[in-house]
């Protein structure tokens, strides 16, 4: 593609609204939260352009209040799984054929569409489907799915500008970027909404169909962004929706020799399964499968001692409980200087104090429900092992209760052990750990934050001291695939900083940037010679006299 063929709109982040006191955004996200409470919906799934119906339901209720029913979702089977993926294939040829500008338009037009009309509605699903508050959905099912849209539109033009440099005399060298030969499996996660529509989006964007499985937990959000994709032209078949088990889409997607990739974000056990499936099944398929995907993260704040106490604070309570705790991303273990312990300690008992604790649609709540009761009985398993553990202190927090929800309250956990379990693994939950060090015995510090943990998705050092935070910044190259200085290790930005982590965190592919979408297309070179040589005989064999 010619540089500058097409005036691609040039992408800004989309402005988050903050849904304040009278504001417009706040009546008409409280008028979509009322419309969906008051229906029970009956959810389909999407293949090639049908709405399909097993008859075999479940149902979907608020994480926060689970006696109520907001929808019932078709539940498949490897049927389901079969039929998406011959209708994947029936749409290829004329999705990868149609020019790269009309794919690029039918995205712009999503992200107009959510921007818009579907702003409310996408938010408000994911705030009862997921128990977001309404600036967590906003920044999420909002904001960042309208980035990752326009942004993507935007790297695809520059993949497609790229061509070799040079041309020799008579010859003229150019680069093609192919969809990749078969079908993707978009396999995505239950807490971000935006991950959920990037993972299927951003690989049917570079021409590529996709057979997409959501997580059960985020149906209800889901069925609202595939009303957006067939509203924005997404033609039939090139993004298939289905409700199955993961055992069961594994067990027909990986066996089918169309297989070519899987977008994927999800626990490390899982993805580390696919892996080894994918490899035990490599002799079946066309192609050696592209294998993408965003694990776990055991993400960590480490203090120096010349920090400010409140910026640590903020940076461990906003970092570990906004969301409950539930993001990748989220602050799960800190280390904090002996000297600062008390001011921090202190500063986030206050915050932690005034926390309010409830239901989404009373939007003063600033925490939550967890997912579901196996993510509740886990988390509630750890914190009752730690009050029985005469080495660790509850800071903070300690209560939980299902009554009415799955309500876990934000707890802080002071440990002896930097080896300590919760400073290990991940929870995925509203719990932090903390380790008080001895100021100087920073260095010591930096290889237990780089040791102590498989992961290496995101960490934050926060300091004054800028030797400090050159150390950390050099020492924890490999800790961490996002890194923060003087802030929270959550909240990525599209276009910003690029998402994803290494070690046990996943392949750090980066949504949000031109290095995930290439990951999507397989190049091709060609060479074009203008007039070509008629004899096999170079000058070096011409006879001398």
């Amino acid at each position: 593609m010619l540089k500058g063929f097409f005036n691609v709109p040039a992408p800004q982040n989309e402005t988050v609204l903050n849904y304040g006191l009278r504001s417009v955004e706040r009546a008409e996200l409280r008028a979509a939260l009322d419309a969906a409470r008051a229906q029970q919906i009956d959810i389909p799934m999407y293949i090639g352009g049908n709405e399909v119906r097993s008859g075999k339901t479940a149902q979907i209720r608020p994480p926060h209040d689970h006696q109520h029913i907001l929808a019932t979702f078709h539940q498949g089977d490897k049927s389901h799984v079969a039929a998406a993926i011959d209708a994947a294939l029936a749409a290829k040829a004329n999705w990868e054929n149609l020019p790269w500008e009309q794919r690029a338009a039918i995205f712009l037009k999503a992200a107009d569409l959510l921007a818009g009309p579907y702003r409310a509605k996408i938010n408000a699903a994911t705030m009862l489907g997921q128990s977001k508050n309404a600036y967590q959905a906003e920044i999420d099912s909002a904001c960042e799915l309208i980035d990752f849209l326009r942004f993507n539109v935007q790297y695809m033009s520059q993949i497609y500008q790229q061509q070799p440099p040079i041309s020799g005399k008579g010859v003229w060298n150019r680069l093609e970027q192919r969809p990749l030969e078969g079908f993707v499996f978009a396999l995505t996660p239950f807490n971000f909404t935006a991950i959920a529509g990037n993972l299927p989006t951003s690989a049917a964007l570079m021409g590529n169909v996709v057979v997409w499985k959501p997580a059960n937990t985020q149906i209800y959000a889901a069925n609202v962004l595939m009303q957006v994709f067939i509203e924005a032209g997404v033609p039939a078949g090139v993004i298939n929706l289905v409700y199955v088990d993961g055992p069961t889409a594994g067990e027909v997607i990986f066996n089918h020799p169309d297989f070519a990739g899987i977008h994927f974000t999800g626990s490390t056990g899982v993805f580390q399964n696919i892996w080894k499936t994918i490899g035990n099944n490599i002799h079946k398929y066309k192609t050696y499968p592209r294998i993408i995907g965003e694990t776990g993260g055991k993400d960590f704040v480490l203090a120096h001692a010349s920090a400010d106490a409140d910026v640590v604070a903020t940076a461990l309570v906003r970092g570990a409980f906004e969301y409950q705790g539930q993001k990748c991303s989220a602050a799960s273990r800190a280390y904090i200087p002996a000297s600062l312990w008390p001011a921090v300690k202190e500063k986030m008992q206050q915050d932690m104090a005034s926390f309010k604790m409830g239901p989404v649609e009373d939007f003063e709540n600033f925490i939550n429900a967890v997912i579901d009761e196996k993510s509740f009985d886990k988390l509630a398993k750890y914190i009752d092992a730690a009050k029985a553990d005469k080495s660790v202190e509850i800071v903070a927090g300690g209560g939980y209760n299902k009554s009415k929800g799955w309500f876990i309250e934000p707890t802080v956990i002071k440990v002896d052990d930097p080896f300590y379990i919760t400073m290990c693994e991940e929870l995925f939950g509203p719990v932090l750990s903390i380790y008080v060090y001895d100021d100087k015995k920073f260095d010591e510090v930096l290889d237990i934050v780089d040791k102590t943990s498989i992961y290496a998705l995101t960490g934050a050092v926060i300091a004054r001291d800028r030797y400090a935070i050159a150390e950390a910044t050099h020492r924890l190259r490999n800790a961490a695939g996002n890194f923060y200085i003087n802030d929270k290790p959550t909240g990525a930005v599209v276009g910003q900083q690029p998402f994803g982590g290494a070690r046990g965190s996943g392949t750090n592919d980066k949504a949000g940037s031109m290095i995930n979408l290439l990951r999507w297309v397989s190049p091709r070179t060609i060479k074009e010679t203008f007039d070509p040589p008629k004899n096999y005989r170079y000058p070096f064999l011409d006879k001398e006299v």
